[in-house]
C-alpha cells in the first residue's frame, strides 16, 4: 500500500491520510462489547453538550493541507454510552456551522457507532451555535451536566483560541460539571486560559494523543501530510497541565471532574468511565 497521503479533490493542496496508515489506524470494527448502565437514567433533565468540531482543514507548516474534522469512533463510542444511559447529547459548534467528520475513520460493521451516527446525523448537520448555547442555556440551573468535545485533528483549528469555548469551560468549572474529551481534543483546554494568568487546569493530570506519534510515524506512514504547525501535549504542559501518558495505549484518566482518553483506542474506555461517572451523579443527587 501507498505511504503518500491521498489528494482530496475538493481543496487545493489538500490530502487525506495513506492508503498504509489507513490499513494501521482504521478498522471495520471497534472494540465495543457493550454498555453497562442502558436505560440507568430516566429523569430526561440532564444533557450532554457536545462542542464538535466545525473546520475541515489543518494547514501544515509543509503548506499542505490535512483533510480531518472529529474522529467518528472518538465522537460516537463515548456519545453511545452517554445516551444509552439516558443522557440526550445536544452538537454544538462555533459558529454554528455544520460538523465536521473522518468519514474515512468510519467502522462501517460497527452497529453501535453507526446507530449514534445515524441518531445524531441531524443534530450534526444543523448543530446548535456555541455562542448562542453559553448566551441562552449555560447558568446555574442549566440542564447540562456534562461538556464532551471529540477528538480528532479538527479540534486544534478554532476551539483552542474560541472565546465561547472558553466560556463554556469557566462554566463546567464553576458549576461543578464533567469536562469529557479525548485524543486531540484536549486542545479545547488550552482555551480555558484566555484572558487569565494561568489555566484553570494547571496541576490537572490527562491523557492527549503523544506528540511523538504526530512528529514521527504519522509522518513516516503518511497519516498527515506535513508536520503540525503547534502539538498539543506540548502546549498542554507549558500551561503546567500534567500529560500521563507518553503513547497511545487506549488509556483513560479521571482528575476531578475532568474525564480523558489517549486516543480512539481509548473510545470505549472512555465511555464506560463517562457514563458511570455521570449516572453515579445523578444518582447521588437524589
Amino acid at each position: 500500500m501507498s505511504r503518500a497521503p491521498t489528494p482530496d479533490p475538493a481543496e487545493d493542496n489538500a490530502f487525506f491520510p495513506s492508503p498504509y496508515s489507513l490499513s494501521q489506524y482504521t478498522a471495520p470494527k471497534t472494540n465495543f462489547d457493550g454498555v453497562q448502565h442502558k436505560g440507568a437514567y430516566t429523569g430526561g433533565k440532564w444533557k450532554v453538550l457536545m462542542i464538535a468540531a466545525a473546520e475541515r482543514y489543518v494547514l501544515t507548516q509543509s503548506g499542505k493541507m490535512f483533510s480531518t474534522g472529529n474522529h467518528p469512533v472518538e465522537m460516537l463510542l463515548p456519545a453511545h454510552h452517554l445516551m444509552e444511559a439516558g443522557f440526550n447529547v445536544d452538537v454544538a459548534t462555533v459558529g454554528g456551522y455544520p460538523a465536521k467528520l473522518e468519514l474515512w475513520a468510519m467502522p462501517e460493521e460497527d452497529e453501535a457507532v453507526r446507530a449514534t451516527y445515524e441518531a445524531l446525523k441531524p443534530k450534526l448537520k444543523q448543530p446548535k451555535d456555541l455562542a448562542d448555547v453559553v448566551a441562552d442555556d449555560l447558568g446555574e440551573d442549566s440542564d447540562y451536566i456534562a461538556v464532551f468535545i471529540p477528538g480528532g485533528h479538527g479540534a486544534v483549528v478554532g476551539l483552542p483560541t474560541s472565546e465561547d469555548v472558553t466560556k463554556t469551560l469557566d462554566w463546567a468549572l464553576g458549576n461543578d460539571k464533567f469536562v469529557i474529551t479525548l485524543c486531540h481534543g484536549p486542545a479545547s483546554l488550552l482555551a480555558a486560559s484566555l484572558g487569565k494568568d494561568e489555566s484553570p487546569f494547571r496541576g490537572y493530570e490527562v491523557c492527549v494523543f503523544p506528540d511523538s506519534l504526530d512528529e514521527g510515524p504519522n509522518l513516516d506512514i503518511g497519516y498527515l501530510p506535513g508536520r503540525l504547525q503547534w502539538l498539543v501535549a506540548g502546549l498542554l504542559r507549558e500551561q503546567g497541565v500534567n500529560v500521563i501518558n507518553d503513547d497511545m495505549t487506549g488509556k483513560t484518566h479521571r482528575d476531578r471532574k475532568l474525564l480523558t482518553g489517549d486516543s480512539p483506542l481509548a473510545s470505549h474506555s472512555l465511555g464506560l468511565l463517562a457514563a458511570d461517572a455521570l449516572v453515579e451523579e445523578v444518582q447521588n443527587q437524589g
